[in-house]
């Protein structure tokens, strides 16, 4: 993972040397159970602790590696050369390598999510504040990147924290999913080892113990954690577009903030580019990546193989701390984000009234004209603003047909912009006020 889309606390998560302590962790754990069954002398359950100090030098067990070509094996020597070839000959009893590997990424990844959640508990909050500072914040809505009719930003806000709390909800559940742990032994069958020693490991790494695990932990859990972040790498994809969108020159309702010495192009000078958003375009690519091989690694030879080991080397770290970058990326962006207010009512009157057709059509039908009819009708004015840079009020104004069926009074009433936005509060209850189904 390069530096620069990497924050120091969850590239801890995956340092050597923070999974070769939590290995010892469920040694030392797995000892103390089996000491308790009286498999192995309590005196030696003992020694095992007394190197809990230990910085455990991952240049000599890489060189242990390189001789015994596993990972497992070359920590559990290093660790006798701490404790004593004697006591470490009772460590690992029972055990099998991925007891070890698979408890291990299980506790990185619950860690990760702890991150992750609490990255995006950051984002809602900063969503929660712009939508109610641009609640009445008046802007075109867009179909297919035409103006459609009035909208709020605040209700743009709203919809992104809506998205965002689902994902927040979905990541406790894929943190629920994974946070499990496996010291069953060979083919696990628990038949060199007493499930007790499962259940005293996992409470001790907070982790449940799988109910059945054959000699690995099934990777449908990991799939679906995996998945989860790539859902959550969508949306913020989805937040990012609409930035972008709203930072182009001709729309330019919004804007990433553009600091004092910040340069925008090495050419030309003007330049105030949406990099960030575009950085984070880029980053939900690759956490997304991650979703497809988590996938595949469901399906494994018999109790195992380890096809499924390389993948995680590379998308556990890879897919969490790009995630982590990406997230606190995107909440500084909109707690910096700036908003033109004065930029969206142009847009909004740059067509002169034409986002209230469906108001003038609805109206039309009601006073009795056919559905039919009264599109053709409102169409015809319309096409006259798109075409000419008519008034679409003055046309329907002018027109016998339409004043036939409606006052001047009432097609004047049909241009209240305050008509779009009387559910606002409405709307915001049903996304900021806690509802059941929003539950876990």
């Amino acid at each position: 993972m390069i530096p620069r889309y990497a924050r120091p606390e969850m590239t801890a998560i995956w340092e050597p040397a923070t999974r070769f302590r939590i290995w010892f962790e469920i040694e030392a754990h797995a000892c103390d159970a089996q000491a308790a069954l009286g498999v192995i002398p309590k005196e030696s359950a003992e020694a095992v602790w007394r190197a809990k100090d230990v910085e455990f030098d991952v240049a000599r067990i890489d060189e242990i590696e390189a001789v015994t070509k596993h990972d497992v094996i070359a920590f559990l020597t290093h660790l006798a050369e701490h404790i004593g070839s004697e006591e470490a000959r009772f460590v690992h009893q029972g055990m099998t390598s991925s007891d070890v590997l698979d408890t291990t990424l299980n506790v990185q990844l619950t860690r990760a999510a702890d991150i992750l959640i609490a990255d995006v508990d950051r984002l809602l909050a900063a969503l929660k504040a712009r939508a109610y500072e641009h609640k009445d914040t008046v802007r075109i809505g867009r179909s297919h990147g035409i103006h459609a009719e009035p909208t709020t930003m605040g209700l743009t806000f709203a919809r992104f924290y809506a998205e965002m709390d689902r994902n927040r909800n979905r990541l406790e559940k894929a943190r629920w999913e994974v946070a499990t742990g496996a010291i069953s032994g060979a083919v696990g069958t628990f038949a060199n080892i007493d499930p007790a020693v499962e259940s005293h490991v996992c409470k001790q790494m907070g982790l449940r113990p799988e109910p059945i695990s054959t000699q690995v932990i099934p990777r449908d859990r990991h799939a679906m954690f995996f998945a989860t972040l790539g859902v959550v790498a969508s949306s913020i994809e989805n937040i990012a577009t609409e930035i972008r969108h709203m930072q182009r020159t001709e729309v330019l309702e919004a804007e990433e903030f553009f600091s004092p010495g910040q340069k925008g192009s090495s050419a030309m000078p003007h330049k105030r580019n949406p990099v960030l958003t575009e950085n984070l375009t880029g980053l939900a690519r690759l956490v997304r990546s991650a979703v497809t091989p988590a996938l595949e690694n469901v399906a494994l030879w018999h109790e195992r193989d380890i096809s499924h080991s390389s993948v995680e080397r590379g998308i556990g770290p890879d897919a969490t701390i790009h995630l982590d970058f990406a997230l606190n990326r995107l909440a500084g962006v909109i707690e910096k984000l700036v908003v033109y207010p004065e930029a969206m009512m142009r847009n909004m009157e740059k067509f002169r009234g034409l986002v209230m057709s469906q108001r003038v059509l609805l109206a039309l039908t009601q006073k009795g004209v056919s559905r039919e009819d009264a599109y053709s009708l409102v169409q015809r004015n319309a096409m006259k603003v798109w075409e000419n840079g008519a008034d679409f009020r003055e046309e329907l104004l002018a027109d016998p047909d339409v004043t036939r069926a409606l006052s001047p009074a009432e097609i004047e009433e049909k241009f209240d912009l305050g008509y779009h936005t009387k559910h606002v509060d409405t709307i915001f209850a049903r996304v900021f006020e806690k509802q059941p189904d929003r539950e876990i």
